[in-house]
């Protein structure tokens, strides 16, 4: 009697585009109770030997057309010019130097190499009255303004010199930055529209509630945007590492959160974040990223944490 064993690997990212590879191991066991009989060719040898099944079987989710999947990269694979930012992609190699007629690579290279690390400080804001119908209406309440005390006192607590707030102009963002501002004096503020909240991309797997595609569509393109303008290295002329705050929502974070990492994006609705948390990204000079904290909200007591 046979037995077989099977093991299916299935996977899908970002980095790696649409790849799928599944591999089937097969084993076969001693016959135990197999009809003695005459002398046959010798059994084929019983090691799990390896089985690629082809693509088409089976289904990883085709994601929006404007947003840039790598190709032919595998598992596991880092686009590290992500950001478009890698200095190979800054430098015209059809150039030549006048003189010598050389490219002179090197040296151009190192003028459009980043030398400094971005922290990215990206803040849910805080509680806001549900009921209002009109953004200008939905508020903070009062426990989401002692939520954005605490955030601020935080954020103040870890002794960092800020460069920039820059937040969403929804009303509960704006409100949430005027009280972490406090705490943080003389760093400026920056309102923008591009880190309002909206659906990024339709989430897999999918949501009970309905969204027709022209949200994702709308929304996603913003919110992508929002992405490509404020994650990325530091500029090349920055000599020394940037902190900056972003105050905005949790449907942003969450996305921003994916991209940077390079994980399929669609999965941003796996993670929950609570009113007033702390999400901090690190981008390194050679645009490695890295994930300090999710959703941080361990410096408020547990009955000021809320998710609304």
């Amino acid at each position: 009697m046979s037995l077989r064993r099977a093991l299916a690997l299935a996977a899908c990212g970002l980095a790696g585009g649409s790849v799928l590879f599944s591999a089937v191991a097969v084993g076969k066991s001693p016959a135990k109770d197999a009809e003695p009989g005459p002398p046959g060719p010798a059994p084929a040898p019983t090691a799990p030997g390896l089985l690629l099944l082809p693509p088409a079987a089976a289904s990883c989710p085709a994601g929006p057309t404007w947003l840039e999947r790598p190709t032919g990269a595998g598992v596991g694979y880092w686009d590290s010019n992500w950001d478009r930012r890698e200095p190979l992609a800054l430098v015209n190699l059809k150039k030549k130097n006048e003189e010598t007629g050389e490219e002179e690579l090197a040296s151009r290279l190192n003028h459009c190499k980043a030398k400094a690390t971005r922290h990215i400080f990206l803040i849910r804001h805080s509680q806001y009255n549900l009921d209002g119908r009109a953004d200008k209406d939905k508020t903070l309440t009062p426990l989401g303004r002692e939520q954005a005390d605490l955030t601020g006192h935080r954020l103040a607590s870890l002794g960092l010199k800020f460069d920039k707030i820059i937040h969403s102009s929804m009303t509960r963002a704006t409100e949430t930055t005027e009280i972490i501002s406090k705490y943080l004096p003389g760093v400026k503020k920056i309102s923008t529209d591009l880190l309002r909240e909206g659906a990024p991309i339709e989430p897999d797997p999918p949501i009970s509630h309905w969204k027709p595609e022209a949200v994702y569509y709308e929304d996603g393109a913003r919110i992508e945007a929002a992405f490509r303008n404020y994650i990325h290295r530091a500029d090349a002329k920055q000599e020394e590492d940037s902190y900056e705050i972003f105050v905005c929502h949790a449907n942003v974070i969450r996305y921003i959160v994916c991209r940077a990492l390079q994980f399929p994006p669609e999965g941003w609705l796996r993670m929950s974040l609570n009113n007033g948390s702390i999400t901090h990204l690190v981008i390194r000079p050679n645009g490695r990223v890295a994930l300090r904290t999710l959703g941080d909200t361990g410096f408020m007591p547990p009955e000021k944490i809320t998710r609304t």
